[in-house]
């Protein structure tokens, strides 16, 4: 029996019985999250941009499929996927600058600063930053997502922080020129 005390940090991912050698640093998922968002791209590009970003060697054709859900599993800390749909309530690219300094007060040093930080590493710091300015954007984005109430405090923070609990509106190159021509 495989202890689950002794699980190590994976740099490579079994596809088609082969190990494939994957870029573990936490960019490279933020990248991914960047690539999977990209309104520019179509679904097939996004898996694409999604198993360039991962793995570093070629993936044959045939095994895209279950590459693409080994990728998924490992950006989920190792976590098979539960089914239950729940709302967005963080952007990664977005909310960046509120997740970075929590995770670093929690690693110890400024994340940003390091030359590798293996992703499940980070989200096990993500996973533990408690009470701070970003849990509380989170909870209020929860909280409007399900349609509850806000209490007096609750709806002060969101008027004063609206710029940041809302979501950026990802406009198409396309769709921006038209409504910048539009505005002219």
């Amino acid at each position: 029996m495989i202890s689950p005390w002794n699980v190590s940090l994976p740099t490579t991912l079994t596809v088609a019985g082969k190990d494939y050698t994957i870029r573990s640093d936490y960019r490279v998922a933020l990248d991914i999250f960047q690539a999977i968002t990209d309104p520019e791209l179509d679904d097939y590009n996004r898996a694409m941009e999604a198993l360039e970003c991962l793995y570093e060697e070629e993936i044959p054709p045939q095994y895209y499929k279950e590459a693409l859900d080994r990728c998924f599993w490992y950006l989920r800390g190792g976590v098979d996927e539960t089914g239950t749909k729940s709302p967005k309530l963080v952007s990664w690219e977005q909310d960046f600058r509120l997740i970075e300094p929590p995770v670093s007060k929690i690693i110890g040093t400024d994340i940003r600063g390091l030359s590798y930080l293996h992703w499940w590493t980070f989200l096990s710091a993500y996973s533990s930053i408690g009470d701070c300015f970003f849990a509380q954007v989170v909870a209020i984005r929860d909280k409007k997502a399900r349609g509850k109430t806000l209490d007096k405090a609750d709806r002060e923070f969101y008027r004063r922080n609206r710029d940041v609990i809302d979501f950026k509106v990802e406009l198409t190159e396309r769709e921006q020129e038209i409504f910048d021509n539009w505005l002219r």
